[in-house]
Formats: structure tokens, C-alpha cells, sequence
């Protein structure tokens, strides 16, 4: 999209900005940088996201893996993995985490790689709150979602959109907008302008 039409595309959004649901998994999100070449801060994803979703925090929804470090009775968490939880906090997004489990791994020169899966946390969450919005907006292109997405367009209508970053959309995504269930696509490389503008919509 180019300029004109992001801003033709976001006034045609605004009756529905209520009864929307943001969803960022901010693992796939902070992906998206290797393709883009510059990275999607916190403050500028939560002013973006309130293009589409204002009213109710809790329809911005932050899904972030927590690290505690590789002890599994650690109870401190990282200073980096605290700033983004705070700042995704106070920025208007709902922050949902997961802890990180640390496995070993001999090629990994740290001798361990990070995992956090937060799909099934996000599906439910999506199902559970299902009576308080219309249309959902994932910033993510990860597919492991587009099932529960199906089932949420067939059984109660929910209208999909998927944000990412060209580069980074799932096999499963591309099949989902050819099959009528997601119904937009959208590249976080068009909206590089509104990440970086001053002015924004206010909750």
C-alpha cells in the first residue's frame, strides 16, 4: 500500500476500532527487522496498534517469552526481558508472558538455545474473549494460529487480518487469505511512515 491508501484503508477502519483485537507475538515481530532492516520498537508498535484498536487494553494484547535465566528456580528476571514487559505495559498493551526454557544444545556455542511458544496462550486467549470483538489484527506471520483463526471465522464470523513484514509470512497465512479466511495482508514495510510519526490515534 502506498501512503494514500494506508490512509483511505485506516479511516474505513475506524467504526470498527472498538470491537477489534490487536494480537502481537513479539518473538516473530522482532524477526521482522532482518528483512526490514530497521527494528519495530515497542512505543511505535502500540502507537500503530492503536490505529485499530482503542478502548479496552486488554484487546491489545502483548505476547512476550520471559528470561530468567538458565536456573529453573531463578526467580530474577533479565533487566532487558523486565524493560520490555514494563514498556509493553505501559504503553497500552495487555502483557501476557511465558517463562523461556533454556535446552541444551552441542551447537549452540552458548551450549543451550532459548524457546518460549506462546501459540496455544494466544489461540485460547483469541477463543476465550471471542464476545468482545469483531475483526482481529495479528501481528505476526508465523501460521501456527490459522487454525484457530479458521475456526473462529466459521463458528462466530470473526474477521482476520495479518500484519507482517514481507519475508516473513507463513505457507500456512498465504494459504489462509487464498481461502477467504484471512481477508488481508498487510506489510509492516508500508507503514514505516506511521511507525515513525509523532501524531497518532489516542485510546
Amino acid at each position: 500500500m502506498d501512503q494514500s491508501a494506508i490512509k483511505n484503508f485506516l479511516q474505513s477502519f475506524q467504526d470498527k476500532r472498538d470491537r477489534t483485537i490487536a494480537v502481537v507475538d513479539f518473538g516473530n515481530v522482532e524477526k521482522w527487522k532482518e528483512s526490514l532492516g530497521w527494528r519495530v520498537g515497542i512505543r511505535e508498535l502500540a502507537r500503530l496498534a492503536k490505529n485499530f484498536s482503542i478502548g479496552n487494553k486488554f484487546l491489545r494484547r502483548f505476547y512476550y517469552g520471559v528470561d530468567y535465566g538458565p536456573k529453573e528456580n531463578s526467580k530474577e528476571l533479565s533487566p532487558w526481558s523486565r524493560y520490555i514487559f514494563e514498556t509493553a505495559s505501559m504503553n497500552g498493551f495487555e502483557a501476557i508472558s511465558k517463562r523461556v526454557k533454556y535446552i541444551h544444545s552441542s551447537s549452540n556455542i552458548n551450549g543451550f538455545d532459548k524457546k518460549c511458544d506462546l501459540d496455544v496462550e494466544m489461540a485460547i486467549d483469541l477463543v476465550e474473549q471471542r464476545d468482545f470483538y469483531d475483526n482481529l489484527l495479528l501481528f505476526s506471520g508465523d501460521g501456527d494460529l490459522m487454525r484457530a483463526i479458521e475456526y473462529l471465522k466459521k463458528s462466530y464470523g470473526k474477521h482476520c487480518m495479518v500484519m507482517s513484514a514481507r519475508g516473513h509470512i507463513g505457507r500456512e497465512v498465504l494459504d489462509a487469505k487464498s481461502n477467504g479466511i484471512v481477508e488481508e495482508i498487510i506489510f509492516a514495510e508500508d507503514f514505516e511512515y506511521r511507525l515513525n510519526m509523532d501524531r497518532f490515534v489516542k485510546s
